[in-house]
C-alpha cells in the first residue's frame, strides 16, 4: 500500500496529488463538520435571506434559470460521477452515449443557470438597495458560482474532442476513487485539460466555502418548504390587543 501510494506521487506530480487528492478530503470534511456546527450554534443564520421585497424586478426569472440549471448540473454530476461504470456497461449505455447525453444536457442545463446568475449577479451588483443590504459573501458566492459555470461551460468543446467517453471515465475513476479512499485518485486526471482542472478546483473551494454562506440553505429548503417548517414571527390583532390590555392592567395594579 505505501510502494503505491509513492507511486502515485511520483506519477501524478506533487500538485496535481495536492489538489485532487489531498484537497477534495479537506474540502468535504469542512463542508460536513462546518455545516453540522453551523446548524447547531446558529440556526436562525441557517437561510438565504430574500432581496424580493426589496426589488423583485428580474428576481423571479432569474432565480428560476439559475435553480432550474443548477439542479439539473447537480444531480447529472452526482449520477454521472458517483455511478460505477459497470453499471452503465451492464445496462448498454456506452461511454460514448452518456459523453454525449452529459455535453447536450449539461450544455442546455448550464445555458440556463449562467443566464440566470447572471441576472442575479446584476440585480445584486447594480440595484443600490441591493447592493446595500448584501454582504461581502453574498455577492462573492454569487460570482464564484458564475465563473464555475462559464468554466462548465469551457470544458464543453474539449468534451466533444473526446466523444468515445474516455476523458469522462477519467473523472468517473477519480471521484470514484475519492468516495472510496482508494489511493492514486490524482493519477486518474493528472493528464486532462486545465480548463477540467480549474473547473475542478474551483468546485471544491465552493464546496469548502459552503458551510459560511447563503448555500447552506440549499441542504434544507427542499424538506422545510414540503412539510412548511421554519421560522415566522406573526403578530395578529387578537395578541396584539390581549398585550394592550395586560399592559394596562399591569399599569392599573401599579
Amino acid at each position: 500500500m505505501a510502494q503505491e501510494h509513492v507511486t502515485s506521487l511520483a506519477s501524478a506530480g506533487w500538485l496535481d496529488q495536492a489538489m485532487f487528492g489531498y484537497y477534495p478530503y479537506i474540502a468535504l470534511s469542512v463542508l460536513a463538520i462546518g455545516s453540522v456546527i453551523r446548524f447547531d450554534r446558529e440556526p436562525y443564520t441557517w437561510r438565504s435571506g430574500s432581496s424580493q421585497l426589496l426589488r423583485r424586478k428580474q428576481l423571479v426569472l432569474g432565480s428560476v434559470l439559475f435553480h432550474l440549471g443548477v439542479l439539473v448540473i447537480f444531480a447529472g454530476h452526482f449520477v454521472g460521477l458517483l455511478t460505477p461504470i459497470q453499471l452503465f456497461d451492464a445496462v448498454g449505455i456506452s461511454h460514448g452515449a452518456k459523453q454525449v447525453l452529459a455535453i447536450v444536457a449539461g450544455g442546455i442545463a448550464g445555458v440556463f443557470a449562467i443566464a440566470g446568475a447572471l441576472i442575479l449577479l446584476h440585480r445584486r451588483v447594480f440595484d443600490p438597495r441591493i447592493r446595500a443590504n448584501s454582504s461581502f459573501g453574498d455577492t462573492a458566492i454569487l460570482a464564484l458560482l458564475t465563473v464555475q459555470l462559464a468554466l462548465g461551460l469551457s470544458t464543453i468543446p474539449l468534451s466533444a474532442q473526446h466523444l468515445d467517453g474516455s476523458e469522462m471515465v477519467k473523472f468517473m475513476a477519480w471521484a470514484q476513487s475519492i468516495f472510496t479512499f482508494k489511493p492514486g485518485a490524482a493519477n486518474h486526471i493528472a493528464e486532462v485539460h486545465w480548463i477540467f482542472k480549474a473547473h475542478l478546483i474551483l468546485g471544491l473551494t465552493i464546496l469548502l466555502v459552503f458551510p459560511f454562506t447563503r448555500l447552506v440553505h440549499m441542504l434544507s429548503a427542499p424538506v422545510w418548504y414540503l412539510n412548511r417548517r421554519g421560522w415566522q414571527l406573526v403578530r395578529t390583532r387578537r395578541n396584539m390587543a390581549t398585550s394592550k390590555k395586560r399592559a394596562s392592567t399591569t399599569a392599573g395594579g401599579v
